[in-house]
């Protein structure tokens, strides 16, 4: 009986390991299935978070694609426009041609003529100094090859040597830019 006693304890030995084996298997699934639901309820999440982060991306995308659009469109329109304020500065001066060009020739004098024409250059040279626009001044000057064109060279006691001594066509300069050179003549 003692081997049957043996053998029954071993039994129950064994059948208290397989139980808590099982306890354990039990124990392992229930943590994992809460772990995966915990797992379940993460990835959800970081799929939400992903999805709204696209979203802004694609709204920034799209607010940058007008911003460039609008921006294109400003730069055209500053472009198209840009002369706008000097010609309606110079408006005065052409109603004044016109003005001189309707006078009847058999009663206007030469005299009337010039000073109208005086006048009406008066008043553009006025609209493009108002623009920074500047004649170069040139006679009597050093001869200075960023804003002179030397056509020609004589001797002249009167000037030192590298000297401007005529200027045969006004040179101007916008704001800080040489845009024509002055052509003259430089005395060697």
């Amino acid at each position: 009986m003692s081997e049957e006693k043996a053998k029954v304890e071993l039994e129950q030995e064994e059948m208290a390991q397989d139980q808590a084996e099982q306890n354990e298997q039990a124990e392992t699934e229930a943590t994992e299935t809460g772990e995966t639901t915990d797992l379940a309820m993460e990835v959800e999440r970081l799929q939400a978070q992903l999805q709204e982060q696209e979203n802004r991306l694609l709204r920034n995308l799209a607010d940058m694609d007008n911003m460039r659009r609008r921006s294109r469109k400003e730069q055209e329109d500053l472009q198209k426009y840009a002369s706008q304020k000097v010609v309606e500065s110079l408006l005065p001066a052409l109603d004044n041609f016109e003005r001189a060009l309707a006078v009847d020739p058999n009663t206007a004098t030469t005299e009337s003529i010039l000073q109208g024409v005086q006048m009406v250059y008066r008043q553009v040279m006025q609209v493009f100094e108002q623009e920074g626009l500047q004649a170069i001044e040139s006679v009597g000057h050093a001869f200075d090859p960023h804003v002179h064109q030397a056509v020609m060279q004589v001797e002249d006691s009167k000037y030192k040597a590298n000297v401007v001594v005529e200027e045969l066509q006004k040179g101007y300069q916008f704001k800080d830019r040489v845009i024509r050179p002055a052509m003259v003549k430089v005395n060697a």
